[in-house]
């Protein structure tokens, strides 16, 4: 008799793909992942089609997709007609909004940089520029 399909179990795919159980779950809950078939016992049951899949989520995550645009990505993965034109334009649009993320965060870290720079490090604590600008009064340099 012929071993089935789907014959790892959730612990073990998690291990493969590097995630928690949990996180499996969730995914399945959210539509991301396809519920698994069920053994006998009641314990879920997985093929190799639900680590390539926990492989693409987690590749996805990595670069920054949301779940939700995760979820478009796994849907566009399968349209023959327009998926590879969408699923560029999904990246183009999670790489602007990266670059928009960067933009902020660097002027965030000149700011806070300036801020370095102009407190001395020692006096009262009303005359740091730091706490001063923590507490949204004017710095002066």
């Amino acid at each position: 008799m012929n071993a089935p399909a789907q014959s790892l179990t959730i612990g073990a795919v998690a291990k493969r793909v590097g995630v928690p159980i949990d996180t499996i779950r969730y995914y399945e809950r959210e539509g991301l992942l396809p519920a698994p078939q069920r053994r006998a016992s009641g314990y879920r049951s997985y093929g190799e089609g639900a680590i390539a899949q926990l492989r693409f989520i987690r590749r996805a995550k990595q670069l920054g997709f949301t779940l939700e645009e995760i979820r478009e990505l796994l849907a566009l993965s399968h349209d023959r007609q327009l998926g590879v034109k969408a699923v560029k334009q999904r990246a183009q649009q999670r790489l602007a909004a990266i670059d928009a993320r960067m933009a902020e965060l660097q002027r965030v870290r000149d700011g806070l940089a300036q801020l370095i720079q102009v407190c001395p490090g020692h006096g009262a604590p009303e005359q740091c520029p730091i706490l001063r600008a923590l507490n949204d009064t004017e710095v002066t340099s």
